[in-house]
């Protein structure tokens, strides 16, 4: 799954989507389009879009501003190119207009729990991806010292299995759910790593599990490498995630990280 950043403040590389000489953030829909060009050639099967950032301490924008920075690009890429197109969104407005743009998938870092969100996707026919999340991005990662768990894995595993046994009360089918742990949101460097080594026990909730460490801070802070200088360390951590049972890796590097998916691949179906 490749990331497009519709956002100007996204931890990694929004920016870069930026029309050149504006004096706000104005995307440019063809930088965007050659991304997702791009991350297809080098073997995405889905590209991920999103408006609204929730790296740590970001601040929240409107629905309209969400709508105006992913729908163009949605469309334009429903137009050109044959991916899964993701929306990465919590709201349920962004949802319903992503879904008739073209959006084959939701990914919710609040696990469809925004007033609406259940319904709009449950009336639907598209996936969604279930992640979980302590506190909310502007303040979530402020003090990681006071972030509480009593037992992170048990904790996040109950977390998913109920929000997926809610999904089915609501009449949605399995084969529709995907589930991610949410590594960074609301977690320590330790707490991100525990799950990590524990990943294979949510395949006891029987729902592919999606993965997202691309660059991210747990990278970093055990590398002291800058965002821009992290590729290794993603892709070891990827390595471990597919042993564990990944069936989708949420990337920022998509030609490395194919890479790193078909070694494992080879490796798993070695005689």
């Amino acid at each position: 799954m490749g990331i497009i950043n519709a956002t100007p403040d996204s931890f990694s590389d929004g920016a870069e989507l930026q029309k050149p000489g504006a004096d706000s953030f104005q995307l440019d829909i063809d930088k965007a389009l050659s991304r997702a060009e791009a991350m297809l050639a080098d073997g995405a099967t889905f590209i991920d879009v999103g408006g609204e950032s929730t790296r740590p301490g970001a601040a929240a924008v409107s629905e309209e501003e969400e709508l105006d920075r992913v729908i163009p690009i949605i469309e334009a890429i429903k137009a050109r190119l044959d991916v899964c197109i993701s929306a990465d969104t919590s709201s349920p407005l962004v949802m319903l207009q992503a879904i008739n743009s073209g959006a084959e998938l939701i990914n919710d870092v609040r696990a469809l729990l925004t007033p609406g969100a259940i319904e709009v996707v449950s009336e639907s026919k598209v996936a969604v991806c279930l992640m979980h999340m302590q506190g909310k991005p502007g303040t979530m990662q402020k003090n990681v010292s006071q972030t509480s768990y009593d037992n992170v894995v048990g904790e996040v595993f109950g977390f998913l299995k109920g929000r997926v046994e809610y999904c089915l009360d609501q009449g949605m089918e399995r084969s529709r759910l995907l589930i991610d742990p949410g590594f960074g949101f609301g977690k320590t460097v330790q707490h991100n790593y525990l799950l990590l080594k524990k990943l294979a026990h949510f395949s006891e909730l029987e729902i592919p599990l999606l993965i997202g460490v691309s660059r991210k801070s747990m990278i970093g802070e055990v590398t002291g490498r800058a965002v821009d200088q992290r590729l290794a360390g993603s892709i070891t951590a990827t390595a471990f995630a597919l042993a564990s049972g990944a069936k989708i890796i949420r990337t920022h590097d998509v030609a490395a990280t194919m890479d790193a998916i078909r070694v494992n691949s080879a490796y798993s179906s070695a005689e």
